[in-house]
């Protein structure tokens, strides 16, 4: 199964930095078995929500040449539970090193400006081409 997880993106800064937006909605099927009884987005979804983010950052920053494959995850805190009919702020920070394969990034997720997680994590830049 493929998920996308950016609905709209808000705002960017080539290279640099990009927030956008992801609605949790009751009909995800993820919250169906996340629990039972009381659906919770599942935090690993979030961390993959700031890597598409990233990805998408990287897409408009190379002129749609690269994209953004998260390969670790160097730190990541955990501050609360998002659920269905919260709307998730995402927010991500690049960092990349001249002629370095990898890009480093720093995400935050916030529900109505309440911080949910913070992580750290890298990646490599891929073509979009063949």
């Amino acid at each position: 199964m493929r998920y996308l997880l950016v609905d709209r993106i808000l705002e960017y800064r080539s290279g640099e930095h990009i927030r956008g937006i992801k609605n949790v909605a009751m009909s995800e099927d993820f919250l169906e078995f996340h629990f039972p009884g009381n659906p919770i987005m599942p935090g690993v979804l979030l961390i993959e929500a700031l890597a598409q983010l990233a990805g998408w950052l990287e897409a408009v920053s190379s002129d749609f040449s690269r994209w953004f494959l998260i390969t670790a995850v160097k730190k990541c805190n955990f501050y609360g539970f998002v659920l269905p009919g919260d709307r998730v702020e995402l927010e991500v920070a690049a960092k990349q090193e001249e002629g370095s394969p990898l890009m480093r990034c720093s995400g935050i997720c916030s529900v109505e400006g309440r911080k949910k997680v913070k992580v750290d994590f890298e990646g490599e830049l891929v073509p979009l081409s063949s």
